[in-house]
């Protein structure tokens, strides 16, 4: 099981992100907090795999709480519950290390997966999400350019490489990249590791962004 930490300060929304994971049968909502000093305090408290933030919070605001979390608790991964309008945010929290960006309008099967995706050390960017970052990465001028050297990159890979890349920009875990290629996981580890060295960035989210502007990867309208 995925223990998670759940915090919104919103009632009602806790409820519903629960029950969904709930109704997955591969998550446990271990604790809940209402605001972002109350999410690290239960943070350090119960090491959870997963910490699931709400970006705007009382007290600590979810990307602040997300800094704390990453530096104070290394075992436990951060994914960002956000609305659309809140994307903003976004570069703030890949600098703060969240891994994981899920819309709480989204489909339940995706805040399941990002869930299960971040737990096992993936990135997962919600297809609106990715969209935006890959936009907001090209404005001003610059889009065309970014995707030409994003391309340029990724022809440093081997084809195998560049699957693997895309596997990751979609969000896959690497127990889910190896069943789809059919490889152990021990060599899906040392694929991912060699990509983030050839690409030269420093995680998962970072790769998945590099994917995104290359055209590996076509987030979802």
């Amino acid at each position: 099981m995925i223990r998670v930490l759940l915090a919104d300060d919103e009632a009602m929304v806790r409820a519903g992100v629960r029950a969904i994971l709930a109704s997955g049968g591969e998550s446990d909502v271990v604790a809940e907090a209402g605001d972002g000093r109350e999410a690290v305090e239960l943070a350090r408290a119960h090491r959870p795999d997963v910490a699931l933030l709400d970006i705007r919070m009382p007290r600590l605001d979810g990307l602040t709480a997300a800094e704390e979390i990453v530096r104070t608790v290394p075992g436990t991964a951060v994914a960002m519950l956000t609305t659309f309008s809140e994307q903003a945010y976004v570069a703030r929290a890949l600098s703060a290390g969240a891994t994981g960006f899920l819309l709480k309008s989204g489909d339940p099967y995706e805040l399941m997966a990002g869930v299960r995706a971040v737990a096992d050390g993936a990135a997962f960017l919600s297809p609106r999400v990715a969209r935006y970052v890959v936009e907001d990465l090209g404005r001003g001028g610059g889009r065309l350019a970014r995707e030409e050297h994003a391309r340029a990159r990724v022809a440093r890979l081997s084809p195998r490489e560049r699957e693997v890349l895309g596997l990751v920009g979609a969000g896959l875990s690497n127990p889910e990249i190896a069943a789809r290629l059919h490889l152990v996981e021990g060599t899906v580890k040392a694929y991912v590791s060699a990509v983030l060295d050839r690409l030269e960035v420093r995680n998962r989210v970072r790769a998945a962004i590099v994917a995104y502007e290359a055209g590996l990867v076509e987030p979802d309208a």
